[in-house]
């Protein structure tokens, strides 16, 4: 059996983002399985009394011109979304939804884009909407799916799973048992599925 990559994420990461960008590749490269866990960053920052880079002025301009290196660096189109710091939580209780549904790859595509390529507001219930209805998805279902106690249980399960196993922020991988943090990080997950 090959090794399986652990991969925690929110839509509102730009770090996030970027390595959702590079670990399907990676680990179709080394015969790794991906396994996702979106969780709601804001539910793992009070948990562990953290707080986003960009609450610190010069680390936040700093962090974009980071990621903005990084995109490069990879090949992908990144943008600076203008909305940003956006409440992601009913994206994450979406997700929730869609992982049930068999459908989080199409969802994890339409929301990472939506927000670090297209520079949606997705704060705006209406941008949402429309944004999930040009990805192929039924907004309304989605819309009423999010507002249900079993869904916004599960986001909760996820969060609470993730903080008990050492996450602090995202990205998280885990591989081999170690956590790794960040995007740039992925070196050290290649040299361990080529190990």
């Amino acid at each position: 059996m090959g090794k399986a990559v652990q991969f925690y994420y929110d839509y509102g990461s730009p770090a996030a983002y970027l390595a959702w960008t590079q670990l399907p590749a990676l680990c179709r490269k080394y015969g790794a399985e991906l396994i996702c866990h979106p969780v709601l960053l804001g539910g793992i920052f009070k948990a562990t009394d953290n707080r986003s880079p960009v609450t610190v002025e010069k680390k936040g301009a700093w962090m974009f011109d980071d990621m903005e290196r990084h995109a490069d660096r990879y090949g992908v189109p990144f943008a600076r979304n203008p909305y940003f710091i956006i409440n992601t939580l009913p994206l994450m209780r979406g997700a929730m939804w869609a992982r049930a549904n068999g459908r989080l790859g199409e969802y994890d595509k339409v929301m990472f884009e939506a927000i670090w390529v297209n520079q949606k507001d997705m704060n705006d219930v209406a941008v949402i909407g429309k944004v999930l209805t040009e990805g192929g998805f039924d907004a309304g279902e989605l819309v009423a799916a999010v507002q249900e106690p079993d869904v916004k249980g599960q986001l909760i399960e996820a969060t609470e799973a993730a903080v008990s196993k050492g996450l602090f922020g995202v990205p998280t991988m885990i591989l081999d048992g170690e956590m790794h943090f960040g995007q740039d990080r992925l070196d050290w997950i290649e040299r361990a599925l080529a190990s």
